[in-house]
């Protein structure tokens, strides 16, 4: 198969360096449908190596959590992104194999797969095998000329076109198999923009949605005549105002050992004389307004730092990793540590780089966050654990997976 797939990598290549412009109206739409045909050819190629990389568990055994953050660093993706490409694998693979055929010959996209093998597999549970195989020839046909949402749409009423005798009483059981797609699809992924900003995205089943809308379509309206807000940014202000109703209610649960709270690190002289800007936990830098916003109701939690960002004091050290020294933690490595993971500081727990149990102390400098997965996965490999001069952590990776064992670090979490 490799040599196979450089060799279509060097064909490919050809037609990259090759112009466009001189090819005629008919040829430029016949080239056009050929890289279309040979992209989803070359998907199925790629679907099937990732449904085996994620069947053999190759990703955690090289120290990833998951096929997906694993594929995030392999392939450059992004989580979502990822998450799609290993879903579409399974998606495949659980797909007729009439339907993997003309995925395979370029005849399908791979939305279209998803639509098809979503329908079918309602048709069987309703109609039985017989009628789902009429069902898949008479969707791959459709999918010729039908985008994914309209094919969709059309598959909700296949019945009424291979088995009309059946089709009223397995509406129902459609819109059930609706109702758990939608709770199976259901997510919200938060990126990290530029300049502090988060991007959300993703898709809510219908009772989120309700209630989504029941909290922040009061906030959202203008506030009056004088309002110049576009609804965008009246939404945005009132998912705020929401987030902030539930952090003063004190009845969220505890991160990692602390209430829910907002921590912001600044210079202290400034905390005492004149506000300038800060730093949130998480790594976001705030405005003085902002900062100055934040001070009026909600605990600003003293953080001395060195020149370079090292956490030199954060309040009294305890026994166990929580309260201040937690804390110093979380501003000092922003989430789990460990390379590649992006999993933030309220998934993360307080790890002893020398075991406590070995007579290893309760401080900072024998401390690192680590998520629940990375947790366990340095308690049972030869991962080593240590800090360098600069007071962060990284990690010696063992001989068999990198017979140079070079350190790695965790660069998602670092402070600017």
């Amino acid at each position: 198969m490799i040599d196979e797939l450089v060799r279509a990598e060097s064909a490919v290549a050809t037609c990259t360096d090759t112009a466009a412009w001189p090819l005629t109206e008919h040829e430029l739409i016949a080239a056009l449908d050929a890289a279309h045909r040979l992209e989803q050819r070359l998907a199925a190629v790629k679907l099937a190596l990732v449904r085996e990389v994620d069947g053999r568990g190759t990703a955690v055994t090289q120290g990833a959590s998951s096929t997906v953050v694993w594929l995030r660093e392999r392939l450059r993706l992004t989580i979502p992104a990822a998450r799609r490409l290993v879903d579409l694998a399974t998606c495949v693979e659980a797909a007729p194999s009439a339907v993997r055929d003309a995925l395979a010959a370029g005849a399908v996209s791979l939305e279209q797969v998803r639509v098809i093998a979503d329908t079918v597999s309602t048709v069987q549970s309703t109609a039985g095998p017989e009628v789902a195989d009429k069902a898949v020839a008479v969707l791959v046909d459709w999918a010729e000329q039908f985008d994914p949402l309209l094919l969709r749409k059309l598959g909700a009423r296949i019945l009424d076109h291979v088995a009309p005798d059946i089709a009223d009483a397995a509406a129902a059981a459609a819109l059930d198999a609706e109702a758990r797609r939608a709770a199976r699809d259901r997510h919200l992924t938060i990126s990290e923009q530029t300049n502090g900003r988060l991007r959300l995205t993703g898709t809510l089943d219908a009772e989120a949605a309700a209630l989504l809308r029941a909290a922040i379509d009061p906030l959202s309206a203008p506030a009056g005549p004088d309002d110049n807000r576009c609804a965008g940014q009246r939404r945005h202000d009132a998912l705020a105002d929401v987030c902030r109703l539930a952090l003063h209610t004190g009845e969220l649960p505890e991160s990692g050992g602390d209430p829910a709270q907002i921590v912001v690190t600044t210079n202290y002289d400034v905390l005492t004389r004149q506000l300038s800007d800060g730093v949130l936990d998480l790594g976001l830098h705030l405005t003085p307004e902002t900062v100055r916003r934040l001070a009026c109701d909600a605990a600003i939690l003293p953080a001395v730092l060195g020149g370079t960002g090292q956490v030199l004091d954060v309040g009294r050290q305890r026994r166990l990793i929580s309260g201040p020294l937690r804390r110093a933690l979380v501003l000092r490595d922003g989430g789990c540590a460990f390379p590649g993971c992006d999993r933030p500081t309220r998934w993360c727990a307080a790890h002893h780089i020398q075991h406590w149990a070995d007579g290893g102390p309760t401080s900072l400098d024998n401390a690192v966050l680590l998520c629940g997965h990375h947790h366990r996965h340095i308690h049972h490999s030869d991962w080593v654990v240590q800090l360098r001069d600069d007071g962060r952590p990284e990690f010696v990776p063992p001989a068999w997976l990198d017979p140079d064992q070079l350190p790695r670090r965790n660069h998602y979490h670092r402070r600017t």
